[in-house]
């Protein structure tokens, strides 16, 4: 794992998987424990909060969630009387909420608060696990329903310079995502899984822009791994934040390849670059 600088936080793209993964976190929740206690460290008392995309709040325009208090949403059904009864208590925080409006607002995106979002499970999930005391404050940023990879590569671009005030850009989707092989009983990886993930770090590791914007073409058996588009998109705000489309290019540092339920690929990386100048 990289160090971290103090004065630039690097920008993150979790796969959070199933709602399961709360309580059946493989080796990736204690990967991402081990990566945000070593985060923590590293930035000390500047670490200010989290800005997060997940595709599980998805509006018709931007949105902020400038709740001081989100409440811990249960937004899944059919699942383990357990997972109900968890909840991640981080505060919001309004001020870093109205700095993302302004950053927003200033790059021609125009972003509305959002005062009653609760945090989805696309959010406090995975932040159970990379930070399990809650206390840096959230706020989540909503996946408008008519964006694409650019687009939302866009907004992340936004809100890079978030990361030298203190503030953690992440980006928490899916690597892969096919809902409908979810309850199929077979736990081998399926081929097309690691075809396609490998297809984007290799992408990612040669800094090709023009192909990740194109993967929907491009990657192999992105339909099966994607029939929608919602749960990889959040990984163009990380890429976004992390200004990965323009000089810097910066490697992914990975923090986990595993495989669950053999269609849910965890691929979970940092991405730490310069911010561009201002």
């Amino acid at each position: 794992m990289s160090a971290h600088s103090a004065s630039v936080l690097p920008a993150l793209f979790i796969s959070h998987g199933a709602p399961l993964f709360a309580t059946e976190p493989g080796t990736t929740g204690p990967a991402l424990t081990r990566w945000g206690q070593a985060l923590k460290e590293a930035a000390g008392t500047g670490l200010r909060g989290i800005v997060l995309m997940s595709p599980h709040w998805m509006a018709r325009t931007p949105a902020v969630m400038t709740n001081p208090a989100p409440a811990t949403w249960h937004d899944f059904g059919g699942f383990p009387q357990a997972l109900y009864a968890l909840h991640y208590p981080a505060p919001g925080h309004p001020e870093l909420a109205r700095e993302v409006l302004g950053l927003l607002q200033g790059a021609g995106i125009a972003a509305q608060g959002d005062d009653n979002r609760p945090l989805d499970h696309g959010a406090w999930v995975p932040l159970m696990h990379l930070f399990p005391d809650a206390s840096v404050p959230v706020v989540q940023v909503a996946l408008p329903v008519s964006y694409g990879p650019a687009e939302t590569y866009a907004l992340g671009q936004a809100l890079a310079g978030l990361r030298e005030r203190g503030v953690l850009v992440v980006g928490s989707g899916s690597m892969t995502h096919n809902l409908g092989e979810f309850f199929g009983g077979e736990r081998a990886p399926a081929p097309y899984v690691a075809a396609f993930s490998r297809w984007v770090e290799s992408t990612l590791e040669r800094g090709d822009f023009s192909a990740m914007l194109d993967y929907r073409r491009q990657a192999p058996d992105a339909q099966r791994a994607h029939p929608s588009e919602d749960h990889f998109l959040p990984i163009f705000f990380a890429l976004g934040a992390a200004g990965w489309g323009g000089p810097q290019r910066p490697r992914p540092d990975y923090l986990s390849r595993e495989v669950m339920y053999s269609m849910l690929a965890m691929d979970t990386f940092a991405l730490a670059a310069p911010v561009p100048a201002h």
